[in-house]
């Protein structure tokens, strides 16, 4: 078995978020006007200068949502941290050595311990957690309204 690793820990939540990031983007990307491409071609702007000027402004507040959403959804996950992090009641700063820990493991941990403080501290970070989700999807859904391509009303 590994020595516990924060880095092990990071690289598996953020290979967790990779399929809801790519679909997310590759759907935004989809939603941009063909008549946008064309115009911008046919202009003589270059491929590349169309995708950087035209595709990516017009699309970035749904991809920016994507991963917002998909941080959300791994700032939750604790079997990943649980295997590969182990947690740490200390505060380490070495990402590559020793336990870290996480909300989630956390609330785990304080639970498990069964005095009425611990479980009082265990709902506490659930509702820290709760809050950091909500935040994230606010400001998801802020991102994408101000992004999003003005109509013309």
């Amino acid at each position: 078995s590994s020595a516990p690793s924060g880095f092990a820990g990071a690289l598996a939540l953020a290979i967790l978020m990779m399929p809801v990031v790519v679909r997310s983007t590759e759907e935004m990307l989809k939603l941009v006007p063909n008549e946008l491409r064309e115009a911008s071609l046919a202009l003589g702007v270059p491929k590349w200068r169309t995708i950087l000027k035209v595709v990516l402004p017009t699309s970035v507040g749904g991809i920016t949502t994507g991963v917002m959403l998909a941080v959300a959804r791994v700032a939750g996950e604790t079997a990943p941290v649980l295997l590969l992090v182990w947690g740490n009641p200390l505060i380490n700063m070495n990402p590559f050595e020793q336990g870290q820990s996480s909300l989630p493991l956390y609330v785990y941990q304080q639970y498990a311990a069964g005095q009425s403080a611990s479980i009082d501290r265990a709902w506490a970070a659930a509702l820290v957690l709760i809050a950091f989700v909500m935040v994230l999807n606010l400001a998801a859904r802020g991102v994408a309204r101000w992004k999003a391509p003005k109509t013309g009303r």
